[in-house]
């Protein structure tokens, strides 16, 4: 049976909430960080972290700023 939209977005919706509990875990563990370091220690090769940091910033859990070529993130 064919996977519907609706199947897909639930799966990836829940993909992003894993990950973002694994990044609010990860930053309530190690503090402010650069995101490539946070996706290279978690092993994160997608764009979900991306996704997740999104869900996070929008719950106001936590900040994220662009510093020169680097962008650092921390909890609030």
């Amino acid at each position: 049976m064919a996977e519907t939209k609706t199947s897909t977005a639930t799966c990836m919706i829940d993909s992003i909430g894993t990950t973002a509990g694994d990044i609010w875990g990860y930053l309530a563990d190690n503090g402010e960080v650069t995101l490539a370091k946070m996706k290279k220690d978690l092993k994160i090769k997608d764009s979900s972290a991306e996704y997740a940091i999104g869900w996070l910033a929008r719950e106001n859990k936590v900040w994220v700023e662009k510093r020169g070529a680097h962008t650092k993130l921390g909890l609030k």
